[in-house]
């Protein structure tokens, strides 16, 4: 395991907890029928966004999924102005316009949740042949889920970085079921890590549950690609507690296997017993990280409660017409 200074433990710490105690709360308001439209809850998969991004700069870009508050959350995104969002207020950092898949903060280079599947990933194709072709040394970052691996645009997205040596990170959070499609019956090999292969890159697949284990590959990876030598793909093998959905009946998994994951792999009890028997951090600094996360969600949530709605007429705001005769465009 890496040495991690105490600051950065700390850190890692706040942001999966701050993550988990977010999540938790998100699907309880999202029961009262406080939230509206769908939300898909990163409950369980906090290690992977956090060791990812314990490496990287407000400058460096990421995209993410419609599983996509734990990147925010992990970018260091506004949490009240994320809450208000979810909650559809004026006060959201998409103005209540874009919901819970389609979260975005580029002031801290989170390009943005989308809910079309694996549709981030050129985009942060995009973002890093901008980083090049500019003479910096910022990286980007694209996360997405097994299914995503299957599509058109991963492909073709990972061929052109790789023939470009862009200085792009891809980060596969595997959480073994494509909806409700277990893993072993999409595809025909054992890890989408290997894919990487088929484009004269590294790949390589990490316990996606262990958080210390993603620290050391991405730290690799993210080096890597800010010194020029191109992508890498990382195939975090994770797990989800909720369903795909909330409200997902999950008739394609047992409750016995949930339970196992929680028992044997959380990613918060695997990273509080590694930090306790190696005397990294102390029970009370644990417990003052969880009372200051459960002060700073509830904050938040008072906010999108207290918040006001969006008035009518700004419906049409913050949107172009395209040439196509009456298409509009959303623009944040």
């Amino acid at each position: 395991m890496l040495e991690i200074p105490k600051e950065k433990l700390l850190w890692i710490y706040e942001t999966m907890v701050k993550i988990r105690e977010h999540e938790e709360r998100v699907a309880e308001l999202f029961a009262q029928g406080k939230i509206p439209g769908f939300v898909h809850l990163y409950i369980g998969e906090e290690a992977v966004a956090t060791g990812v991004m314990a490496h990287l700069r407000k400058e460096d870009f990421i995209t993410s999924t419609h599983r996509g508050h734990g990147h925010f959350i992990a970018k260091g995104g506004n949490i009240k102005a994320s809450m208000a969002e979810l909650f559809g207020k004026a006060t959201g950092i998409c103005k209540g316009k874009g919901g819970s898949m389609h979260i975005a903060d580029l002031d801290v280079g989170e390009l943005g949740a989308n809910g079309i599947v694996g549709g981030g990933i050129p985009h942060a194709v995009g973002a890093a042949l901008g980083i090049k072709l500019n003479g910096l040394d910022n990286v980007a970052v694209a996360f997405f889920g097994d299914g995503a691996s299957n599509q058109q645009n991963f492909h073709e997205a990972i061929n052109l970085a790789a023939i470009w040596k862009l200085p792009v990170v891809f980060v596969c959070e595997n959480n073994l079921y494509q909806i409700s499609l277990p893993y072993s019956k999409q595809q025909a090999i054992k890890s989408v890590a290997e894919r990487a292969v088929a484009y004269g890159i590294p790949g390589v697949s990490v316990d996606g549950q262990d958080v210390f284990a993603v620290y050391e590959v991405a730290k690799e990876a993210i080096e890597r690609a800010r010194n020029g030598e191109g992508p890498t793909i990382i195939e975090a093998k994770t797990y989800r507690y909720r369903g795909h959905f909330e409200g997902d009946p999950q008739i394609y998994r047992s409750k016995e296997e949930i339970e196992w994951w929680k028992n044997n792999k959380d990613p918060i009890t695997i990273f509080e017993k590694t930090v306790l028997e190696k005397g990294l951090l102390t029970k009370e600094e644990l417990d003052a990280v969880r009372e200051k996360v459960k002060k700073e969600i509830e904050e938040a949530i008072k906010f999108a409660e207290e918040s006001p709605w969006p008035k009518p007429e700004e419906l049409l705001e913050d949107v172009f017409s395209t040439p196509t005769k009456g298409v509009l465009v959303w623009q944040w």
